[in-house]
Protein backbone atom coordinates (compact mmCIF):
# COMPACT_ATOMS: atom_id res chain seq x y z
CA UNK A 1 0.00 0.00 0.00
CA UNK A 2 1.38 3.51 -0.64
CA UNK A 3 1.96 5.91 1.84
CA UNK A 4 -0.47 8.61 0.90
CA UNK A 5 -3.40 5.35 1.50
CA UNK A 6 -1.88 4.65 4.95
CA UNK A 7 -2.36 8.47 5.87
CA UNK A 8 -5.80 8.16 4.77
CA UNK A 9 -6.51 5.05 7.16
CA UNK A 10 -5.19 7.34 9.93
CA UNK A 11 -8.50 8.40 12.13
CA UNK A 12 -6.51 11.43 13.68
CA UNK A 13 -5.48 12.77 10.06
CA UNK A 14 -8.84 12.18 8.90
CA UNK A 15 -9.71 15.71 7.98
CA UNK A 16 -5.99 16.89 7.20
CA UNK A 17 -5.08 17.55 2.99
CA UNK A 18 -1.45 16.10 2.16
CA UNK A 19 0.30 17.00 -1.06
CA UNK A 20 0.07 13.33 -2.96
CA UNK A 21 3.24 14.27 -4.81
CA UNK A 22 5.46 15.06 -1.89
CA UNK A 23 4.48 11.81 0.10
CA UNK A 24 5.36 9.93 -3.07
CA UNK A 25 9.23 11.61 -3.04
CA UNK A 26 9.19 10.61 0.70
CA UNK A 27 8.23 7.32 -0.23
CA UNK A 28 10.85 6.97 -3.09
CA UNK A 29 13.81 8.79 -1.00
CA UNK A 30 12.89 6.36 1.78
CA UNK A 31 13.54 3.25 -0.71
CA UNK A 32 16.84 3.99 -1.19
CA UNK A 33 17.53 4.63 2.57
CA UNK A 34 17.76 2.44 5.51
CA UNK A 35 14.56 3.43 8.03
CA UNK A 36 16.34 4.97 11.18
CA UNK A 37 14.46 4.89 14.94
CA UNK A 38 12.72 8.41 15.61
CA UNK A 39 12.63 9.76 18.80
CA UNK A 40 9.46 11.68 20.20
CA UNK A 41 10.86 14.52 22.17
CA UNK A 42 8.82 15.24 25.63
CA UNK A 43 10.85 18.21 27.39
CA UNK A 44 9.51 18.68 30.68
CA UNK A 45 9.41 23.22 30.39
CA UNK A 46 5.58 22.34 29.56
CA UNK A 47 3.13 19.86 30.25
CA UNK A 48 2.50 17.55 27.03
CA UNK A 49 -0.69 14.35 26.87
CA UNK A 50 -1.90 12.96 23.47
CA UNK A 51 -4.00 9.94 22.96
CA UNK A 52 -0.73 7.79 21.91
CA UNK A 53 2.29 9.42 24.16
CA UNK A 54 2.55 11.32 27.52
CA UNK A 55 4.89 13.54 28.68
CA UNK A 56 6.75 13.24 32.31
CA UNK A 57 5.79 14.85 34.81
CA UNK A 58 8.60 15.81 36.58
CA UNK A 59 10.51 18.67 36.17
CA UNK A 60 13.69 16.46 34.71
CA UNK A 61 14.73 18.85 32.14
CA UNK A 62 13.59 22.60 32.05
CA UNK A 63 14.68 25.78 30.59
CA UNK A 64 16.59 28.89 32.74
CA UNK A 65 16.40 32.54 31.10
CA UNK A 66 19.21 34.36 32.75
CA UNK A 67 17.33 37.48 31.70
CA UNK A 68 13.98 36.65 32.98
CA UNK A 69 11.83 37.71 30.28
CA UNK A 70 14.26 40.61 29.25
CA UNK A 71 15.34 41.22 25.47
CA UNK A 72 16.85 43.42 23.77
CA UNK A 73 16.19 42.69 20.43
CA UNK A 74 12.40 42.20 20.75
CA UNK A 75 12.29 40.43 17.11
CA UNK A 76 8.92 40.23 15.09
CA UNK A 77 8.34 36.68 15.13
CA UNK A 78 8.81 36.22 19.05
CA UNK A 79 7.93 39.48 20.70
CA UNK A 80 9.86 38.17 23.45
CA UNK A 81 7.13 35.39 24.17
CA UNK A 82 9.58 32.56 23.98
CA UNK A 83 11.65 33.68 27.11
CA UNK A 84 8.15 33.51 29.29
CA UNK A 85 7.41 29.93 30.12
CA UNK A 86 11.48 29.86 31.36
CA UNK A 87 12.25 29.63 35.25
CA UNK A 88 14.07 32.74 35.70
CA UNK A 89 17.77 32.56 36.72
CA UNK A 90 18.88 36.37 36.87
CA UNK A 91 22.20 35.75 38.87
CA UNK A 92 24.43 32.82 39.31
CA UNK A 93 23.75 31.93 42.58
CA UNK A 94 20.06 31.69 41.53
CA UNK A 95 21.22 29.27 38.89
CA UNK A 96 22.73 26.81 41.46
CA UNK A 97 20.26 26.94 43.96
CA UNK A 98 17.08 26.03 41.56
CA UNK A 99 19.21 23.78 39.92
CA UNK A 100 20.03 21.41 42.81
CA UNK A 101 16.69 21.90 44.47
CA UNK A 102 15.53 20.40 41.56
CA UNK A 103 17.99 17.71 41.41
CA UNK A 104 17.31 16.68 45.24
CA UNK A 105 13.12 17.06 45.34
CA UNK A 106 12.05 16.48 41.14
CA UNK A 107 15.08 14.32 39.62
CA UNK A 108 16.29 17.36 37.40
CA UNK A 109 18.82 15.21 34.67
CA UNK A 110 19.57 18.38 33.23
CA UNK A 111 18.98 22.02 31.59
CA UNK A 112 18.55 24.27 29.16
CA UNK A 113 20.41 27.88 29.62
CA UNK A 114 18.75 30.81 27.74
CA UNK A 115 18.28 34.26 27.66
CA UNK A 116 17.16 37.63 26.27
CA UNK A 117 20.21 38.89 23.89
CA UNK A 118 21.31 42.96 23.98
CA UNK A 119 20.79 44.64 20.33
CA UNK A 120 23.93 42.91 18.98
CA UNK A 121 22.44 39.52 19.40
CA UNK A 122 24.58 38.61 22.43
CA UNK A 123 24.40 36.76 25.47
CA UNK A 124 26.92 37.60 28.35
CA UNK A 125 26.84 33.32 29.98
CA UNK A 126 30.93 33.89 31.39
CA UNK A 127 29.50 34.66 34.65
CA UNK A 128 27.35 31.81 35.24
CA UNK A 129 30.31 29.30 33.39
CA UNK A 130 31.80 28.89 36.70
CA UNK A 131 28.37 27.64 38.40
CA UNK A 132 27.79 25.14 35.57
CA UNK A 133 31.79 23.93 35.79
CA UNK A 134 30.88 23.47 39.58
CA UNK A 135 27.46 21.59 38.76
CA UNK A 136 29.34 19.41 36.46
CA UNK A 137 31.94 18.43 39.32
CA UNK A 138 29.23 17.53 41.49
CA UNK A 139 27.01 15.81 39.05
CA UNK A 140 28.83 14.04 36.31
CA UNK A 141 25.91 12.83 34.42
CA UNK A 142 23.95 16.29 34.18
CA UNK A 143 23.45 17.29 30.93
CA UNK A 144 23.80 21.39 30.49
CA UNK A 145 22.30 22.35 26.77
CA UNK A 146 22.73 26.44 26.14
CA UNK A 147 21.32 28.59 23.34
CA UNK A 148 24.55 30.57 22.47
CA UNK A 149 23.29 33.85 20.18
CA UNK A 150 26.18 35.74 18.29
CA UNK A 151 30.11 34.73 19.88
CA UNK A 152 33.43 34.67 19.18
CA UNK A 153 35.70 31.72 19.61
CA UNK A 154 36.66 32.40 22.63
CA UNK A 155 33.92 32.45 24.45
CA UNK A 156 32.72 29.11 22.84
CA UNK A 157 35.97 27.62 24.08
CA UNK A 158 35.00 29.11 27.70
CA UNK A 159 31.74 26.80 27.33
CA UNK A 160 33.73 24.32 26.47
CA UNK A 161 35.86 24.43 29.40
CA UNK A 162 32.90 24.78 31.67
CA UNK A 163 31.71 21.24 30.51
CA UNK A 164 28.39 22.50 28.76
CA UNK A 165 27.18 19.39 26.35
CA UNK A 166 25.07 20.85 23.96
CA UNK A 167 24.80 24.39 22.48
CA UNK A 168 22.10 25.63 19.87
CA UNK A 169 21.87 28.94 17.60
CA UNK A 170 19.47 30.34 14.91
CA UNK A 171 21.15 30.25 11.60
CA UNK A 172 19.12 32.49 9.18
CA UNK A 173 20.46 32.75 5.29
CA UNK A 174 19.28 35.84 4.25
CA UNK A 175 20.54 39.81 5.26
CA UNK A 176 17.00 41.49 5.14
CA UNK A 177 15.39 38.94 7.13
CA UNK A 178 18.31 39.54 10.17
CA UNK A 179 17.42 43.56 9.69
CA UNK A 180 13.63 43.89 9.33
CA UNK A 181 12.74 40.39 11.45
CA UNK A 182 15.48 40.65 14.13
CA UNK A 183 15.87 44.58 13.63
CA UNK A 184 19.96 43.63 13.82
CA UNK A 185 22.68 45.39 12.43
CA UNK A 186 24.68 41.99 11.51
CA UNK A 187 25.50 40.32 8.34
CA UNK A 188 24.84 36.59 7.67
CA UNK A 189 28.81 36.05 7.63
CA UNK A 190 28.07 36.41 11.33
CA UNK A 191 25.85 33.58 12.29
CA UNK A 192 28.54 31.76 10.03
CA UNK A 193 31.61 32.92 11.66
CA UNK A 194 29.59 31.89 15.42
CA UNK A 195 28.88 28.44 13.86
CA UNK A 196 32.30 28.02 13.30
CA UNK A 197 33.49 28.70 16.29
CA UNK A 198 30.83 26.49 18.65
CA UNK A 199 31.93 23.91 15.59
CA UNK A 200 35.74 24.22 16.94
CA UNK A 201 34.97 22.71 19.96
CA UNK A 202 33.77 19.23 21.20
CA UNK A 203 30.43 20.54 22.83
CA UNK A 204 27.87 18.95 20.27
CA UNK A 205 26.12 22.10 17.80
CA UNK A 206 22.81 21.45 17.20
CA UNK A 207 22.40 24.74 15.04
CA UNK A 208 18.09 25.71 14.05
CA UNK A 209 16.90 26.94 11.39
CA UNK A 210 13.31 28.83 11.53
CA UNK A 211 11.64 27.84 8.51
CA UNK A 212 9.58 30.69 7.13
CA UNK A 213 11.54 33.09 9.35
CA UNK A 214 10.92 36.30 7.04
CA UNK A 215 7.28 37.27 7.63
CA UNK A 216 5.98 33.67 6.81
CA UNK A 217 7.71 33.39 2.98
CA UNK A 218 10.42 30.59 2.38
CA UNK A 219 13.33 33.02 1.89
CA UNK A 220 17.17 32.44 3.24
CA UNK A 221 16.27 28.38 4.48
CA UNK A 222 18.45 27.26 1.47
CA UNK A 223 21.38 29.36 2.02
CA UNK A 224 21.24 28.47 6.06
CA UNK A 225 21.46 24.58 4.96
CA UNK A 226 24.30 25.50 2.86
CA UNK A 227 26.06 26.78 5.99
CA UNK A 228 25.10 23.87 8.08
CA UNK A 229 26.32 21.82 5.59
CA UNK A 230 30.00 23.09 5.57
CA UNK A 231 30.20 22.26 9.24
CA UNK A 232 30.59 18.99 11.30
CA UNK A 233 27.06 19.53 13.45
CA UNK A 234 25.60 17.28 15.85
CA UNK A 235 22.51 17.62 14.80
CA UNK A 236 20.22 20.81 12.51
CA UNK A 237 17.06 21.47 14.49
CA UNK A 238 13.67 22.73 12.04
CA UNK A 239 11.22 24.90 13.46
CA UNK A 240 7.87 26.45 12.46
CA UNK A 241 7.09 30.49 12.22
CA UNK A 242 4.45 30.56 14.49
CA UNK A 243 2.47 33.58 13.56
CA UNK A 244 0.44 34.02 16.96
CA UNK A 245 3.62 35.51 18.56
CA UNK A 246 4.04 38.67 16.35
CA UNK A 247 1.39 41.90 15.70
CA UNK A 248 -1.46 40.73 13.75
CA UNK A 249 -0.93 40.91 9.60
CA UNK A 250 2.52 41.17 9.92
CA UNK A 251 3.14 37.27 9.27
CA UNK A 252 1.27 34.45 7.30
CA UNK A 253 1.54 30.51 8.24
CA UNK A 254 4.12 28.78 5.64
CA UNK A 255 2.36 26.37 3.84
CA UNK A 256 2.42 22.89 4.54
CA UNK A 257 4.16 21.67 1.71
CA UNK A 258 6.65 24.06 1.51
CA UNK A 259 7.94 22.93 5.36
CA UNK A 260 7.72 19.17 3.95
CA UNK A 261 10.17 20.10 0.75
CA UNK A 262 12.68 21.55 3.26
CA UNK A 263 12.56 18.63 5.68
CA UNK A 264 13.60 16.68 2.65
CA UNK A 265 16.08 18.71 1.62
CA UNK A 266 17.51 19.06 4.82
CA UNK A 267 17.30 15.24 5.06
CA UNK A 268 19.17 14.81 1.45
CA UNK A 269 22.37 18.10 2.72
CA UNK A 270 22.76 15.73 5.53
CA UNK A 271 22.29 11.80 5.25
CA UNK A 272 24.78 10.89 8.51
CA UNK A 273 23.66 13.99 10.51
CA UNK A 274 20.71 14.18 12.78
CA UNK A 275 17.73 16.61 11.48
CA UNK A 276 15.33 17.12 14.13
CA UNK A 277 12.00 18.79 14.41
CA UNK A 278 11.96 20.86 17.09
CA UNK A 279 9.25 22.37 19.65
CA UNK A 280 8.25 25.44 17.66
CA UNK A 281 5.92 25.31 15.11
CA UNK A 282 2.11 26.39 14.30
CA UNK A 283 -0.89 24.10 16.07
CA UNK A 284 -3.42 22.52 15.13
CA UNK A 285 -4.03 20.09 11.80
CA UNK A 286 -1.03 22.12 10.48
CA UNK A 287 0.92 20.50 13.19
CA UNK A 288 -0.68 17.09 12.41
CA UNK A 289 0.20 17.68 8.96
CA UNK A 290 4.22 18.60 9.32
CA UNK A 291 4.54 16.15 12.06
CA UNK A 292 3.93 13.41 9.26
CA UNK A 293 5.57 15.07 6.98
CA UNK A 294 8.79 15.08 9.15
CA UNK A 295 8.40 11.05 9.96
CA UNK A 296 7.74 10.13 6.17
CA UNK A 297 11.27 12.67 5.17
CA UNK A 298 13.08 10.86 7.55
CA UNK A 299 13.67 13.06 10.28
CA UNK A 300 15.35 11.75 13.35
CA UNK A 301 13.34 12.68 15.72
CA UNK A 302 10.35 15.19 16.91
CA UNK A 303 9.88 17.39 20.16
CA UNK A 304 5.58 17.29 21.40
CA UNK A 305 4.49 15.26 18.46
CA UNK A 306 1.21 16.05 17.66
CA UNK A 307 -1.88 13.59 17.42
CA UNK A 308 -1.22 10.70 14.72
CA UNK A 309 2.46 11.16 14.84
CA UNK A 310 2.61 7.30 16.50
CA UNK A 311 0.25 6.30 13.73
CA UNK A 312 2.07 7.37 11.21
CA UNK A 313 5.52 6.17 12.13
CA UNK A 314 3.69 2.53 12.67
CA UNK A 315 2.16 3.11 9.24
CA UNK A 316 5.40 3.18 7.18
CA UNK A 317 7.41 0.94 9.25
CA UNK A 318 9.39 3.38 11.25
CA UNK A 319 10.34 2.20 15.34
CA UNK A 320 9.98 5.52 17.57
CA UNK A 321 11.53 5.99 21.38
CA UNK A 322 10.17 8.70 24.06
CA UNK A 323 12.79 10.81 25.58
CA UNK A 324 11.86 13.40 28.62
CA UNK A 325 14.80 15.85 27.26
CA UNK A 326 15.54 18.60 24.50
CA UNK A 327 15.32 17.21 21.44
CA UNK A 328 18.75 18.88 20.78
CA UNK A 329 20.69 16.63 23.64
CA UNK A 330 22.14 13.67 22.60
CA UNK A 331 20.92 10.43 24.83
CA UNK A 332 22.91 7.55 25.52
CA UNK A 333 22.10 4.31 27.27
CA UNK A 334 22.84 5.66 30.76
CA UNK A 335 20.68 8.61 30.52
CA UNK A 336 18.16 7.21 29.00
CA UNK A 337 17.40 4.90 31.34
CA UNK A 338 18.23 7.38 34.01
CA UNK A 339 15.41 9.46 32.26
CA UNK A 340 12.80 6.67 32.09
CA UNK A 341 13.86 5.83 36.08
CA UNK A 342 12.97 9.71 37.38
CA UNK A 343 9.69 9.71 35.43
CA UNK A 344 8.33 6.57 36.72
CA UNK A 345 9.44 7.44 40.18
Amino acid sequence: MAWIDHLAEIEDLEDAEFDAELVASFEHAAAGRAQRPIRFSTPTFKEYETAELSGCGKNSFPAFSITAAACGLNCDHCQKKILEPMIPATNPEMLDTKVRHLIDNEGLNGFLLSGGSNKRNEINYMRYLPVVEKLKADYPELKVAVHSALMKEAQAKAMESAGVDTVMMDVIGDNDTIEQVYKLNRPVEDFEETLAALCSTSMEVSPHIVIGLHYGQVRGEANALDMVSRYPVTALVLVVIMPFYAKPGTFVTPETSDVGGIFLEARERLPEQQVLLGCARPPGMHKRVTDAYAIMAGLDGIAFPAEGAVSVAHAIGRPFEQAHSCCSIKIGGDLKNTLARSCAA
